[in-house]
């Protein structure tokens, strides 16, 4: 690519500033109904499915969703797709189907609660600040791929970038909470697609069209499960039972499943309905999200080539900063540059907003003040956001220290989201699952995925992507055996302390009376439906 980077001019400036006004503004807007803590840490539970949706969905358009795909599409091809549609599909349906009645059924406020509820104390001490360590550490991604495209397309330096970005997330978050984070979601969500679809069309263009993409380039780039019989011949490295076991079943569900910063915007919907159908919704928006990812990401590999973590090109994170300076006009620059941001800025506040809540209710007053008025917690609410975009600065600093930020991501998940998905998925099926039981198995899991972290050679796998899809099969399964082992051995609940808790005790939800475009079972067969199709076609 030969063109000359272009240079932010001041209508570029200005549409980057006008966007920054305008979240600030939502959330001051809103900040006059955060009378309660529900109001700020759940929104009242008063938001249509259709919001909660396209929130569930931008909270996880971040720098995973941006920046790491499009990494992950260079350095895999076609193989990144798994992360959208084996490792999400699924999980998200299941999630809507099956465990949003319980997470919304039994009231609770945030994922630890809920573990409370089912298993004991101490199971929902651990898990609420593990959670509290994992969004902390995801904050700092967002906050780190803010730094790059400030640097890259403004010139900023990466302190700058990063303090600047943090301190927006920082105003409209403590003055909205959940709200404006919601809402400010949605606009976020739309501003992406409008201000990246240009460089997917661009790119192909370029190219000469997706066919001829494909034709391009290397043949173990090209295929989603052709290749995976065996891990010597993708360029994931990882044969087919490693994606299903490790990436779609454990960190997959474990994330779409436990995770509170995406639980937490179907919590925030109006009925149960609008809650299961906030995750299948979002399902179908995950099925098309490759275009404006993976697609650049695998034109780049024509493109940019010789990226890399040594190049001095630059690492696998700059391919779609890079494209956006090559092919973007000034004023369309300003937007391409705005709606990265954007994607990040809704990466961020969906974990400051988590750790909030989860800091506040799980943590703050479970240990340290119980019974406070609720103004209080309120308070706490604003305080612990501040102190949580602090924290995340240091974090972002820790990323410079991974090849890309999917590694890092998905190493993250691994360590704190598979173990945990093993005791819930005991807890919600298994009415045997003791307190105890569910305790020990997530420690376990957990330090089993620290040990295999620390003692694993990096280069044992063949690459990044297989080694965090054994480590997390192995802390997901470590984690289930020692929970069903301690629950033999333990006294459970009784069943009407269950009620409303675990499957098959709990009464079912009927949906008959709803309009048919309503009806999560519906909108569920479709999905799944769809991601049949698409996986046949790119097969």
């Amino acid at each position: 690519m030969e063109r000359a980077l272009l240079q932010p001019q001041f209508i570029d400036y200005l549409i980057i500033c006008i966007y920054f006004v305008f979240v600030i503004l939502v959330g001051y807007a809103l900040k006059s109904k955060m009378k309660t803590g529900d109001d700020f840490f759940l929104s009242g539970r008063s938001i249509p499915g259709w919001i909660t949706a396209v929130a569930f969905v931008s909270a996880n358009l971040g720098a995973l969703e941006i920046l790491g795909m499009v990494s992950s599409g260079y350095q895999y091809g076609v193989m990144t797709i798994h992360y959208y549609w084996t490792a999400a599909i699924p999980a998200m349906i299941f999630l809507g189907i099956y465990m949003m009645p319980f997470y919304y059924g039994s009231r609770s406020r945030s994922v630890p609660e809920y573990l409370k509820l089912r298993y004991n104390e101490a199971t929902r001490g651990f898990n609420a600040i593990s959670f509290a360590v994992m969004t902390i550490l995801m904050s700092g991604v967002n906050l780190y791929a803010m730094g790059i495209v400030l640097k890259v397309l403004l010139g900023w330096s990466m302190t700058t970038s990063i303090i600047v970005a943090a301190l927006i997330v920082l105003v409209y978050v403590g003055l909205g909470g959940l709200t404006s984070s919601i809402y400010n979601e949605v606009i976020q969500f739309f501003l992406i697609w409008i201000g990246l679809l240009p460089v997917a069309i661009l790119a192909l263009g370029d190219v000469g069209g997706w066919a001829e993409l494909v034709n391009r380039i290397p043949e173990n780039f090209r295929h989603l499960w052709a290749d995976t019989g065996s891990g010597d011949v993708n360029a994931m490295n990882v044969e087919w039972l490693g994606v299903v076991l490790g990436l779609g079943f454990v960190l997959g569900f474990g994330y779409w499943t436990t995770d509170f910063l995406v639980i937490q915007r179907a919590l925030a919907a109006k009925d149960m309905a609008a809650a299961q159908n906030t995750s299948i919704i979002g399902s179908f928006f995950k099925l098309f999200a490759p275009i404006i990812t993976i697609i650049p990401g695998i034109a780049a590999i024509l493109l940019l080539p010789n990226l890399g973590p040594e190049s001095p090109n630059g690492s696998f994170d700059m391919a779609l900063p890079l494209l956006i300076a090559n092919y973007y006009p000034t004023g369309l620059l300003g937007l391409g540059i705005t709606a990265l941001l954007a994607s990040f800025m809704s990466g961020m506040a969906g974990n400051v907003t988590a750790f909030t809540t989860v800091w506040t209710y799980d943590i703050y007053q479970a240990y340290f003040k119980k019974n406070a008025s609720d103004s209080h917690y309120l308070n706490m609410g604003r305080i612990s956001t501040a102190a949580g975009v602090i924290i995340s600065i240091g974090a972002a600093y820790i990323v410079m220290g991974f090849p890309s930020m999917m590694d890092y991501i998905q190493t993250l998940f691994g360590i704190f989201n598979a173990p945990i998905f093993a005791i819930f998925i005991l807890g919600m099926f298994w009415k045997r699952a003791t307190g105890w039981g569910g305790f020990f198995g997530v420690v376990t899991g957990t330090i089993t995925a620290l040990i295999l972290y620390y003692t694993v050679p990096y280069d044992y796998f063949g690459s990044a992507a297989a080694g965090n899809f054994w480590r997390a099969w192995w802390a997901f399964f470590v984690a289930f055996v020692v929970e069903v082992v301690i629950s033999l051995m333990t006294k459970p609940k009784q069943t009407d302390e269950l009620d409303g808790l675990v499957y098959g005790i709990t009464k079912k939800v009927d949906h008959s009376l709803l309009p048919w475009y309503r009806k999560p079972a519906l909108l569920a067969t479709l999905s799944v439906t769809l991601f049949i199709i698409m996986n046949i076609l790119f097969f």
